[in-house]
């Protein structure tokens, strides 16, 4: 999926359930960056109408996937707690390149992209492996969304930049990513 290079062991969703309170509190936070983000976007791209319209629009289906889990985790009797650091998010910034404006528009495009590929295909893994009927049919639907959304990053930067080497970038992307990702899937958070 995605050319990940590195799949997601079926077992972090065993972790994952484990601690489904944890989970939806890190994920609901995780959607509440997805949105962030897609709004800074939008700031470095005013020049671009047909995108910032198309940001502000997964900025909002962010803000109600993060509504969606937030209500999740109050009908369920869970305590909704405080944002969290992400590391792996954190980990893959530092590979976006601070170069010419093109290049870090691009680099940010394709970090959101990188995010979104993994950001579904471990809602794959949970889909496939939680025992929770509710939530296996909630977590397919976000990875529809997570796809497209995937799909709209890559696009732009493809648009925004060179496609020839927006693709050469991805595939660097794809490995940077793989050497972090390695680190991961033992903790009851979305990308841990």
């Amino acid at each position: 999926m995605f050319k990940l290079k590195l799949p997601t062991d079926p077992r972090w969703a065993n972790i994952a359930e484990g601690n489904i309170g944890e989970i939806l509190t890190d994920h609901a936070w995780c959607e509440q960056k997805a949105a962030t983000n897609a709004i800074g976007l939008i700031t470095m791209l005013p020049e671009y109408p047909e995108i910032v319209t198309e940001l502000l629009a997964i900025a909002q289906e962010e803000l109600d996937h993060f509504n969606q889990v937030h209500e999740i985790i109050k009908k369920r009797g869970f305590t909704f707690g405080r944002a969290r650091k992400d590391d792996y998010v954190n980990e893959l910034a530092k590979f976006i390149i601070q170069g010419s404006r093109e290049d870090l528009i691009v680099d940010k495009m394709l970090f959101a992209a990188m995010i979104e590929a993994r950001s579904c295909e471990r809602f794959k893994v949970l889909t496939e492996n939680i025992k929770d009927e509710e939530l296996k049919v909630f977590y397919k639907e976000l990875m529809i969304s997570e796809a497209n959304h995937y799909t709209t990053f890559i696009g732009f930067a493809r648009q925004l930049g060179d496609p020839e080497k927006v693709n050469k970038r991805w595939e660097e992307w794809l490995e940077y990513e793989a050497g972090i990702i390695k680190s991961y899937g033992n903790k009851e958070t979305i990308h841990g």
